[in-house]
């Protein structure tokens, strides 16, 4: 059994063929979206499978281009029990767009807070410190998506209840092992980020999260089954919040 909680599971050239195969693998998969305007496709790919879910979300490197999707955003929550991918991008080409991104951020933020709360994935890329002062006081769950600040801001956003979903090209990396040492074990969970990441030159699939587990196991110094059986309570203790 593997948990990706944080995939794109739209953009696989052919996502009914990975979604099927995940229902033949029993993997859990959160299906992050990039913009509200691909939700309904997104959900489509769901049918029929339970442990597959969508996240309606705008993700802050196109939020210069999607922030007109507002509207949009806010009359899908009701139905959305997740939201991501959201955040900040501080990287060289995104942070030309910061201050939309933040208009955005704090749009979401707000109305999640109005809808009594979400569980979200977001990214943090380059822009750790101004998340978190962001999310500070949200309803919900925030989750950090590969996380990749540095050492306070992992305390500060371990103070904050943040959890923290990780992968195999995030573990591959010293800094990335070091912080899952760091991180509480009841606030980790698995992802992929495919089809935009790759592990040994193959693009990472839903399943391949179990790469992650296999890695977590080695870093907790712990049985496989351990690491498993760890990140799946902590699924079932997050799914119990929404």
């Amino acid at each position: 059994m593997s948990i990706d909680m944080h995939c794109h599971l739209d953009l696989y050239p052919e996502p009914f063929k990975v979604a099927d195969e995940c229902k033949k693998r029993g993997t859990y998969v959160l299906s992050v979206t990039t913009t509200p305007k691909a939700w309904d496709g997104t959900c489509r790919l769901t049918e029929g499978n339970q442990r597959i879910r969508t996240a309606l979300g705008l993700h802050p490197q196109i939020a210069h281009q999607r922030f007109n999707e507002l509207e949009l955003f806010d009359a899908l929550l009701p139905t959305a029990k997740y939201v991501g991918e959201i955040g900040l991008d501080g990287g060289n080409g995104f942070k030309d767009h910061w201050e939309v991104q933040l208009k955005v951020l704090r749009h979401i933020v707000g109305s999640v807070n109005k809808a009594g709360g979400r569980i979200m994935t977001i990214h943090s890329r380059h822009s750790t410190s101004a998340v978190l002062e962001e999310v500070t006081g949200v309803v919900g769950v925030p989750i950090l998506h590969w996380f990749t600040g540095t050492s306070s801001q992992l305390k500060k956003a371990i103070d904050q209840g943040c959890w923290f979903s990780v992968g195999p090209a995030m573990l591959r990396t010293k800094k990335g092992r070091e912080a899952v040492s760091l991180i509480p074990r009841h606030r980790i969970l698995t992802e992929t980020d495919g089809p935009f990441t790759k592990y040994s030159g193959e693009i990472l699939m839903p399943w391949d999260s179990a790469i992650a587990t296999k890695l977590i196991a080695e870093i907790w110094k712990v049985p496989q089954d351990v690491a498993i059986q760890i990140v799946k309570d902590n699924l079932r203790r997050l799914a119990e919040t929404s």
